[in-house]
């Protein structure tokens, strides 16, 4: 396992980063704790996760993802291990239940330590944008929370980059705690969001960068082939969204090439995948989602090899009509 500084910081982190959107929803707590297990043994010390997972789930209060890594963590040395959580989300009844507000975020981040079960968190990001609070406000409760030894980093999810610079322009004229990395939704299929205006900006200003959705929900996993009706009871079955994906014949191209590249390395399509990200200098540690230790330690088979240039390069032509 490589370790990487999050963006200008002197912050390792590791190549990878577990992600534990699936925990209360697909995955169960039992194989959350194995899951847990493994990515630690295999030297993954960045785990990511928020307070609203999983809300959607019926019967789901939110916290319930936070709630299994805090029962976790208590086992686990914890300097040895970077945390992170993500506040905007509803998460109680009434108008100030959810968003950036200073009210919002000084209880958000006492609900997440008490299920964390720790003092700080490491990495504390805003999930989205809120439009009805000043970002001024929301900087400056992130700044007293760094200076109180709550939080010791902070980080932007699914931010444009105008918002991104002027976080830190903002940040800087105020001397404020500073954005350290962002969290984009990005992978193969899914690159103009990120590489149009997000990815020029973290390059020249150093920001970390930490991808979710690496296998765009599965589909870049090789469960969905050319000709082939969707599984059953996967998460793609009656989604829109990746009926289109299939539907599309570059993208049928695209897992076409990734398969012949597979069988060349001996990987499979999910680990060519990661192996795209991971050969892109700005990208710090995709976030990784595993229900179970097998599913897990494919992806880990990620780690082992690099494309070339030119392997790069057919896959960056196969989506440039993307961008």
């Amino acid at each position: 396992m490589e370790y990487r500084n999050l963006g200008k910081t002197g912050l390792k982190v590791s190549e990878l980063c577990l992600g534990t959107m699936n925990f209360g929803w697909t995955s169960d707590e039992q194989n959350a704790y194995a899951v847990f297990d493994a990515t630690f043994a295999a030297g993954i010390n960045f785990i990511d996760t928020a307070d609203v997972y999983s809300r959607w789930v019926p019967g789901n209060p939110g916290g319930v993802a936070e709630t299994y890594v805090g029962k976790w963590i208590t086992r686990k040395p914890r300097d040895q291990i970077v945390l992170a959580t993500k506040v905007r989300g509803r998460m109680w009844d009434g108008p100030n239940g959810e968003g950036l507000s200073r009210m919002h975020i000084m209880r958000a981040i006492e609900a997440s330590l008490r299920r964390l079960q720790t003092d700080y968190v490491d990495l504390y990001q805003c999930h989205a944008p809120d439009d009805s609070t000043p970002l001024e406000e929301t900087l400056r409760a992130l700044d007293d929370l760094v200076r109180a030894g709550k939080v010791r980093y902070i980080g932007l999810s699914n931010y444009p980059a105008w918002q991104v610079a002027r976080a830190l322009w903002l940040s800087d004229k105020r001397n404020l705690a500073s954005v350290v990395c962002v969290q984009p939704h990005y992978n193969l299929v899914w690159r103009a969001e990120f590489e149009r205006e997000l990815m020029p900006l973290c390059a020249a200003q150093g920001i970390g960068v930490i991808p979710y959705s690496p296998l765009q929900g599965g589909f870049l996993t090789g469960k969905y082939r050319r000709g082939q009706p969707i599984p059953r009871g996967v998460r793609g079955e009656g989604n829109d969204r990746m009926t289109r994906f299939i539907n599309d014949e570059r993208n049928m191209r695209l897992l076409d090439e990734m398969d012949r590249l597979g069988r060349a390395h001996g990987k499979t399509i999910s680990q060519i995948a990661l192996a795209w990200l991971r050969a892109n200098p700005v990208v710090t540690s995709p976030i990784i989602g595993a229900n179970t230790v097998a599913q897990l330690n494919e992806l880990l088979g990620a780690l082992d090899f690099r494309l070339s240039d030119e392997e790069k390069k057919s896959l960056d032509d196969l989506t440039a009509w993307q961008l």
